[in-house]
């Protein structure tokens, strides 16, 4: 059988500050503990080297508030590039699946990008999903989000996109970071319930945890029929990670790889640095790889002593209950009667970046067309630290536009240009692999062409 790729990348360079919970350590655990186990000698287990992810693969996703260079340092690029070079292995069918166990991590990256919030600058996945789009023209991908936060970045991302559904389950958005990931979020009119939250209440367990992949999530995929599945492999709904409050084990985390059977896993949190984060990478390393992980357990861990609630078990039930039945009567839905009959549909957001205290205000406009997704159009404004207010524009011009939606496009590009309303306007033609960056003070503008 093929084997399953892995690459590793510490960071070692990188940090928010020496003492914040997403730092080196994370991973440097886990390569011990691999190493200790002798698991990178095992003939079903290949070791890769990463590479430097380019603007080019950043730009397909991102507004990167002023420039590219100005968002991400060289980890950014490397831990990115690793999801790259595993896509690739993945293709060509030198492995099976892989596992990029590396930081920074990226699900609560956006679109746009103006600083660091939820410890992410870009997102890892979305630039893998486009990536493969680009270069291997694969249509229908699925991003499972297991992290213990809401994968708020991906969502946004793909929130019009009908070609890549994003389910998200993770403790409830009232009780922890970043407070959304609501089962009233599905999705925009083009993309109506290409997004599937389900929030689970604090205390969930491994028993919780697999009711909704069993009834709610494994059902849901066999019905979207995903090309690849990509699995935002956050774990810190371990019971003993200091910034939730969820009850999962590693065999937990394993059972769940073993039924998911992600072609890529990549880490996002989980912060039990040496309780947890060694037990669940090994664990989900062997599942992926077919081997057995029945004996893998994390220090002080006994059988039973983890138990959910009856109300908890009552809430998960009525959680999935509500989203099977939203599912399975998808296709009677009128997007009309939800989202009116516009030409445009329009929705407006505040996004806090935590860890660079700035604050954004973001209009959305999506076109409604009948012939493909519609193109995007997105102003941002935000003041960065240092006191520079921008004010920018961005384009986004889908993968299957229509000959319509590809004129409004970039004719909305130009004449956003000619306005000198904002600091910064950009475009995304993601048809044809073009990608431009208007700097309205300097008239500089910014070319990539795949």
């Amino acid at each position: 059988m093929r084997p399953t790729g892995i690459i590793f990348f510490p960071a070692f360079d990188w940090a928010i500050s020496p003492t914040h919970p997403e730092r080196e350590e994370r991973l440097l655990y886990t390569r011990d503990q691999i190493f200790e186990e002798g698991l990178l000698d095992l003939p079903g287990i290949k070791e890769f080297s990463p590479r430097l992810a380019t603007f080019l693969d950043v730009a397909r996703v991102h507004f990167c508030v002023p420039h590219v260079r100005d968002q991400v340092r060289d980890a950014h690029l490397i831990a990115a590039g690793a999801c790259l070079v595993l896509a690739d292995c993945i293709m060509s069918g030198e492995v099976r699946n892989a596992f990029a166990l590396v930081r920074p991590p990226g699900h609560h990256a956006m679109r746009v990008v103006h600083g660091n919030r939820g410890f992410c600058n870009i997102n890892n996945e979305a630039i893998t999903i486009e990536y493969l789009r680009r270069r291997y023209g694969v249509g229908r991908i699925a991003v499972v989000d297991s992290d213990v936060h809401h994968g708020d970045g991906t969502q946004d991302i793909f929130y019009h996109d009908p070609d890549v559904l994003c389910i998200s389950f993770h403790q409830d958005g009232r009780t922890l970071y970043p407070g959304t990931g609501f089962t009233n979020e599905l999705g925009g009119p083009g993309a109506y319930l290409r997004t599937i939250n389900i929030p689970l209440p604090p205390g969930t367990t491994d028993a919780g945890l697999h009711y909704v992949l069993d009834n709610l999530v494994l059902p849901i995929l066999r019905d979207f029929e995903p090309e690849l599945i990509i699995n935002s492999a956050g774990q810190d709904n371990h019971y003993t990670d200091p910034l939730a409050n969820m009850c999962v084990t590693a065999r937990g985390y394993a059972d769940l790889t073993a039924k998911l059977r992600p072609h890529l896993a990549v880490l996002e949190g989980g912060y039990a640095i040496e309780s947890a984060l060694p037990y669940v990478n090994m664990a989900i390393l062997l599942a992926l790889a077919g081997y057995d992980y029945s004996h893998v357990r994390e220090p002080g861990y006994r059988p039973g002593m983890l138990r959910e609630s009856p109300e908890v078990a009552a809430q998960i039930r009525r959680v999935v209950e509500e989203l099977r039945e939203l599912w399975e009567n998808r296709h009677r839905v009128d997007p009309e009667a939800i989202f009116g009959k516009d030409r445009f549909y329009e929705r407006q957001k505040f996004v806090y970046y935590d860890t660079d205290d700035i604050r954004e205000f973001q209009l959305e406009r999506v076109r409604r067309c009948p012939d493909c997704p519609g193109y995007l159009t997105v102003a941002s404004s935000a003041r960065h630290p240092g006191g520079r207010h921008y004010h920018i524009c961005g384009i986004s011009i889908p993968v299957r536009a229509c000959e319509e939606c590809y004129g409004e496009g970039y004719a909305t590009f130009e004449a956003a240009r000619r306005t000198g309303d904002y600091t910064h306007v950009y475009l995304q033609d993601k048809a044809t692999d073009v990608f431009r960056a208007y700097d309205t003070e300097t008239r500089e503008l910014l070319d990539w062409e795949g």
